[in-house]
């Protein structure tokens, strides 16, 4: 994902996605159409943009996990793809540049930090209660299967407030269930991380560049405390204090003693929580990319938008098993609206890769997979498309290439 920063290299970001998985189904009876989205450009803040940005981007087919996640390093032409146990680097017009494999955990979405260059990915390995941020020098990835843990190219940070939500022993039975949606452990129905973004501060735009990670959650419809989106942010400007070489064998414990914040969304159980995160500077909103969840008394969405221009509130977190109250953050009121759950979102792609151009734009991943005289391998490629805000599927292919 292209990282928006305010200063010295200062983005403007904006929508465009592409619709995986064929036509949107329609609306529910109890959901009505809300006007579409009008996205204001920030006055002043000049949009970098240096080379010609293709329609289409090829990130080729390997054997490994499917796509999980990019980003864009647009100053440099490179994109980054997450396979889930390897990240390939390539140009724009699809030519590998190299590739980091060897991961044993759980690469998922990743973005790119225009302020010091480096790409950062959730990393998990639930095994051991080890939840990273992987953070990659992409100008070191010079050649093709680096290894994870030797070549020197992968730092990471360990995330202690999500190990302590992963890890809550909610029935008090003083018993960890481990790795399995089947229990009522797991506070907030965590199950650990995937989609990360920089971008402001919540409820100041602009404002100081953080590190934005959502939860993974666990699908489990008969729960009620796990239909909060939780996201976590953090100041990454000091991190080198933290950061550890990948070992897999020995998983470190170094990182932040808790975020700078901790926010809450209500949209409904979703399956494995936000998949692909990304801020859009374009409009100041957060785009949120999920496997739709199956709880019958929600619309389901794939793409709900956090309103950025709404400050966070203090306010209860429903479904807690004991009242709790925390800092939430409020839904667009645009797109669908579904009148029982008072939710708004979209039907809608994104959940395999989501990057801002910051100019109206994005590209939306796809995955796929092909079979040739080695096996099946798994595809990903990038599709450029705008954003309508129609609802139900806000998006709308860019029939061009542009700078």
């Amino acid at each position: 994902m292209y990282t928006h920063m305010r200063g010295l290299l200062t983005t403007v970001v904006a929508l465009a996605v592409v619709a995986i998985g064929g036509a949107a189904p329609a609306a529910q009876p109890t959901e009505t159409p809300a006007r579409e989205l009008a996205a204001p450009v920030h006055r002043g803040l000049p949009i970098v943009v240096n080379r010609a940005l293709p329609a289409f981007l090829n990130g080729g087919a390997w054997k490994s996990g499917h796509l999980q996640g990019l980003a864009l390093d647009r100053r440099k032409g490179h994109v980054y793809y997450s396979f889930t146990n390897m990240l390939v680097k390539t140009d724009l017009r699809g030519k590998p540049l190299g590739s980091v494999t060897g991961f044993t955990g759980h690469l998922g979405d990743v973005d790119f930090n225009a302020a010091d260059g480096r790409v950062y990915g959730s990393l998990e390995y639930a095994t051991t209660k080890a939840y990273y941020i992987s953070i990659f020098n992409g100008d070191r990835i010079t050649r093709m299967n680096m290894d994870a843990q030797s070549s020197g190219v992968v730092s990471t940070v360990h995330l202690k407030e999500v190990v302590r939500d992963y890890t809550a022993d909610m029935n008090g039975d003083g018993v960890f269930d481990g790795d399995t949606a089947k229990t009522p452990d797991h506070r907030y129905g965590c199950s650990g991380i995937d989609g990360v973004a920089f971008g402001p501060e919540f409820g100041s735009s602009p404002g100081q560049q953080k590190l934005t990670v959502a939860y993974g959650l666990y699908s489990h419809t008969t729960r009620k405390d796990n239909d909060h989106q939780v996201l976590l942010q953090y100041d990454v400007r000091n991190w080198k204090k933290y950061e550890r070489p990948l070992t897999e064998k020995d998983p470190h414990r170094y990182g932040p003693g808790a975020p700078d914040g901790k926010y809450f969304v209500y949209t409904g159980n979703t399956t494995y929580g936000v998949q692909n995160l990304e801020y859009d500077g374009h409009s100041g909103n957060w785009l949120m990319a999920v496997y739709k969840g199956k709880k019958s008394g929600f619309p389901n969405y794939s793409l709900f938008v956090v309103d950025g221009k709404k400050r966070p509130v203090t306010g209860a977190i429903r479904g807690q098993q004991r009242p709790e109250r925390g800092r939430l953050l409020s839904l667009l009121r645009k797109g669908l609206h579904h009148t029982p759950s008072g939710t708004y979102g979209w039907r809608s792609g994104g959940q395999y890769g989501l990057v801002s151009l910051d100019d109206g734009r994005f590209y939306l991943g796809e995955a796929g997979k092909i079979k040739d005289g080695t096996g099946t391998k798994e595809t990903g490629k990038a599709v450029l498309h705008r954003w309508t805000g129609k609802a139900p599927t806000p998006f709308t292919k860019a029939a061009q290439s542009s700078r």
